[in-house]
């Protein structure tokens, strides 16, 4: 008997299945559909029990004729074994359409029963929270999709906790693994946002992502849901029933962290300006503090009231000059006019101290770090305006507080409304 090498057995194969087959239709419904940059197509042709390779090169490519994943067609082509792969395929030269594929038509009709309960409604769509402290994963621990979402992270917010609930992402049973990871994340409670995820994939390879299971366990999570599936021009029913859905998993980590960021970086912004703000008060508050200083009342008091005493004596010596007019009704007119004189002095004199005194009050009052300092705080709310009144924020949303020293971040737990001042307006 004949012993035979690899290479020669493969292509007898070959040459057999060619002669006893040749060139035939075959019918199948479309799979793992791709087009490389070369522009040769490549994909799978399969029914219920069986597969089977094809490859539809560019120059014997139709004009007009489209088919994707899911589709059913017809192919004539040439029935040959591709060596390399010990595989055999059908050389494509001819494609005809032939309408939705089952797993298409499937996909379809779950979609629609669905979206009629109201599983899609984007009224029930549960907002992503502006500053998660924790995310929550739901995908394989070793796919590429949570690498991508690690990269994101580490290069954009290192210090974000994740917490990682391990599913298969494809095949039999991954489906109720991926429902399972939904809910216990829910059931532990500590992340405040999930991504489910995987990366890329034929129409097969995401099937579990269409399964009625993992669409109602998202539907039914109490935390919001990002689904990041394969890539941006794959869609799941995954995608439809969660609150948002993001073309790849290295978008789902940017809608994430990216949020946190900008509003790290508004918050930076803002305290820039008060900063510019306040300092450019401080210093008009000083300037007008050292006009009135230098002032000439401030500076050489003793002149001033030099001068006023000069013309008290002049005025006594016109008195004394006019003796015989009344000189004793004279001079109590020149000692009534001194003491007036050095009364309006004196009044002068403290009149501007107590203008500096209040100088001086109304430039400590400016001071933020006097006003922050006496115990006092500034509240913002999550977009970094400063709250006045509890009506501002709700039960749940994240406040920041400026003490004197440092910062504190919070979440309300409840807001308490008071009756308005007295002296502030409105009905008594």
């Amino acid at each position: 008997m004949r012993v035979y090498r690899v290479s020669e057995l493969l292509a007898e194969v070959k040459h057999l299945v060619q002669e006893q087959i040749g060139y035939a239709w075959v019918e199948g419904e479309v799979s793992d559909f791709r087009r490389p940059t070369s522009g040769h197509i490549y994909f799978a042709l399969k029914d219920e029990r069986a597969r089977l390779h094809a490859a539809y090169f560019r120059g014997r490519q139709q004009e007009g004729v489209t088919f994707r994943d899911g589709d059913l067609v017809r192919v004539f082509g040439l029935v040959s074994v591709y060596e390399g792969r010990s595989e055999v395929q059908i050389v494509v030269e001819q494609v005809m359409p032939q309408g939705r594929g089952a797993l298409l038509e499937k996909f379809e009709q779950l979609k629609r029963r669905l979206e009629a309960e109201g599983l899609f409604d984007p009224r029930r769509k549960k907002p992503i929270p502006l500053l998660p402290r924790r995310i929550g994963i739901v995908t394989s621990p070793t796919g590429a999709a949570l690498r991508d979402i690690f990269n994101v992270l580490g290069r954009r917010f290192s210090g974000l906790g994740v917490v990682i609930a391990p599913a298969r992402v494809q095949g039999e049973g991954a489906a109720e693994e991926i429902a399972e990871g939904v809910r216990r994340l829910n059931a532990y409670g500590a992340v405040d946002v999930i991504i489910v995820t995987r990366g890329g994939g034929s129409l097969d390879d995401l099937w579990c992502f269409n399964e009625e299971s993992v669409a109602r366990a998202i539907a039914a999570s109490r935390i919001p849901v990002i689904s990041a599936v394969g890539h941006e021009i794959d869609y799941t029913i995954a995608d439809f029933a969660a609150d948002l859905r993001a073309p790849t998993p290295s978008a789902a980590a940017e809608l994430v962290v990216g949020r946190k960021a900008e509003f790290q970086d508004r918050i930076k912004g803002l305290a820039a300006r008060l900063d510019r703000s306040l300092r450019l008060k401080v210093a008009e508050m000083r300037a007008r503090f050292n006009r009135v200083a230098r002032s000439y009342v401030f500076r050489e008091p003793g002149h001033l009231v030099g001068r006023y005493r000069q013309r008290v004596s002049h005025c006594r010596e016109i008195c004394l000059l006019r003796l015989k007019g009344g000189l004793a009704d004279r001079r109590r007119r020149v000692d009534d006019l001194e003491s007036e004189l050095l009364h309006a002095v004196e009044l002068r004199s403290r009149a501007m101290r107590e203008k500096m005194e209040r100088l001086r009050s109304r430039l400590a009052a400016v001071n933020p770090s006097a006003v922050l300092a006496r115990g006092y705080s500034l509240t913002l709310d999550g977009s970094g305006r400063a709250l006045l009144s509890a009506e501002q924020v709700r039960a749940g949303e994240e406040i920041v507080t400026v003490l004197y020293r440092g910062r504190l971040k919070s979440v309300v737990r409840e807001t308490m409304e008071e009756a308005t001042p007295r002296g502030a307006g409105g009905a008594r």
